[in-house]
This record gives C-alpha cells, sequence and structure tokens, in this order.
C-alpha cells in the first residue's frame, strides 16, 4: 500500500484484513493522513443486494428505533469477523465503536492465514448507544442446513432488532425482514450467491469510481473506516487479557498480538 501511494495510483481496493497486529496498523494509520490514495477494504458484501434491503428497510424508519445488532461468522474474527463487523455498522448509519467488552480463546489459528484467535465474542457499543453481539470462530453460532454445518465460511450472519420488527441478513443462506406491513425475504442457493456477490463487488468498484470523481463521497469501506474496525478488533484482544471493557479510541501496546498469542497458548 506504501508503495502504492508512493506512485500516486488514484484508487486500489486491497483485501481485508486491514492488519494483523499493532505496529502495521499504526504504519497505516499514519499512511492514511498523508496519502492521495483513495483505498478501500474489499468488504464488498457491504453493496449485497439483500443487505442493502436491509438497511433500508431500517433507515426508513419503518421498524422504529434500532436497538441491538447481532453479527457473526464461522471463520476466526481475522477471516471474516472484520467483515461481520462492516455490516453491523453499516447497518447502523456507520455509527463508531466506542466500547468493547471481549473474550477470546484457542491459539490453533494464532500462526494460520488468517492469524486471531479460534473463538473470540464480545459485547460492543456504538457511539449511537445501540449495543451488538459480536461472535467470531468457533464462539459463532451455525446456520444453514446440514450440509453447510462442517463449511466454516457459509456461516455469515448479521441480525438487526428494531422497536418495530427486525432484519436478518446469512450471506449463503437467508434474509429477512420483519415489519408491521408483513415479511420480506427468501432463502439464497450457491448460483444465486454467485450472481449477488458478482453484483456487489461491481457496486463496490463503482463506488471507487464514484470516490475519484468527488472526494467528499468515499467508498463506505475505505481505509479510515478498516482502521477504525481494526481497532476495535484490537480492543477485543485488549479487553480480552485486561479482562475488563475498553473504551476506543485507545493505545495499543506495540506487543498486544504476542501477548494474547502467549496468554492463549
Amino acid at each position: 500500500m506504501q508503495l502504492i501511494s508512493d506512485y500516486g495510483i488514484p484508487a486500489a481496493i486491497v483485501e481485508k484484513p486491514i492488519a494483523i497486529e499493532v505496529p502495521d496498523w499504526q504504519q497505516l494509520c499514519e499512511l492514511e493522513q498523508v496519502t492521495t490514495t483513495r483505498f478501500a477494504v474489499c468488504h464488498q458484501a457491504r453493496w449485497h443486494p439483500y443487505l442493502t434491503r436491509c438497511r433500508q428497510a431500517l433507515a426508513s424508519g419503518q421498524l422504529g428505533e434500532l436497538l441491538f445488532l447481532d453479527f457473526s461468522a464461522g471463520m476466526n474474527i481475522s477471516g471474516q469477523g472484520t467483515h461481520m463487523l462492516d455490516w453491523a455498522m453499516s447497518l447502523n448509519e456507520d455509527s463508531p465503536v466506542v466500547r468493547v467488552f471481549g473474550a477470546a480463546s484457542g491459539a490453533q489459528e494464532m500462526s494460520t492465514a488468517h492469524p486471531g484467535p479460534d473463538a473470540t465474542t464480545a459485547q460492543v457499543v456504538f457511539a449511537n448507544g445501540v449495543y451488538g453481539m459480536w461472535n467470531g470462530g468457533l464462539a459463532a453460532p451455525r446456520v444453514g442446513d446440514e450440509e453447510a454445518a462442517d463449511v466454516v465460511w457459509k456461516h455469515c450472519r448479521v441480525a438487526a432488532y428494531a422497536e418495530r420488527g427486525r432484519t436478518l441478513f446469512e450471506e449463503f443462506n437467508k434474509w429477512e425482514i420483519v415489519s408491521p406491513d408483513g415479511v420480506e425475504g427468501g432463502q439464497t442457493d450457491m448460483e444465486e450467491w454467485e450472481e449477488n456477490n458478482d453484483a456487489s463487488q461491481a457496486a463496490l468498484t463503482n463506488a471507487m469510481f464514484d470516490w475519484i470523481e468527488d472526494d467528499s463521497q468515499p467508498a463506505g469501506t475505505n481505509l479510515k473506516r478498516a482502521l477504525h474496525q481494526w481497532q476495535a478488533v484490537l480492543g477485543l484482544y485488549a479487553s480480552a487479557l485486561l479482562r475488563q471493557p475498553v473504551d476506543i479510541p485507545f493505545d495499543p501496546p506495540v506487543d498486544l498480538f504476542q501477548k494474547l498469542q502467549a496468554a492463549l497458548s
């Protein structure tokens, strides 16, 4: 990303997670302050047609005030957990995280391609007062049919509970909007998932072109937001070690990941 910035590339989409530990996150925070490159993270499902429909239902006021978010992924927090936080924030008008109270267990996946604890669970508080429950890895509920039970990456879920209804989006299973007017939703098979994923990727790319044309309209998964989301991950790690809530923003120790790995081992 530094190289891309040095060459003055106008825009780039990068993979998730945006960081792994504290030093790389700190370096990217410094880069975000000075770069002219418009970076966004590939949390493409923010533009998924059904998640978008859920977001529209909540934003319309039809369901009343949002009260609680429940979001989880079968892969660990580094694998799919940041996707889930981005989905939850997108349903909550991108209100930032201000507090995390979390726990973690298992060190088997700390040295894999997606380094992170085997299981994490956390209570999250957003700036607008909405609460959330964030589960990842072994702590996440399993969704879908029996054939999906052992396919860990198929368990991606965000549910939003409001005063007069709720929404549910499970990327590989079903979606639902329950309102005073009735129930809207359906089941998703893999063929439809492929079509929706293509549409989501295309919408993310179009959002980047829009951002190039208008700097006041950053893509929803822009680097600044992604770095905030990773700080929430680091806050969960710190909370697991301290055994108390952590307010966001905070200044994490540079060896936080190593301390967590040692504790879980």
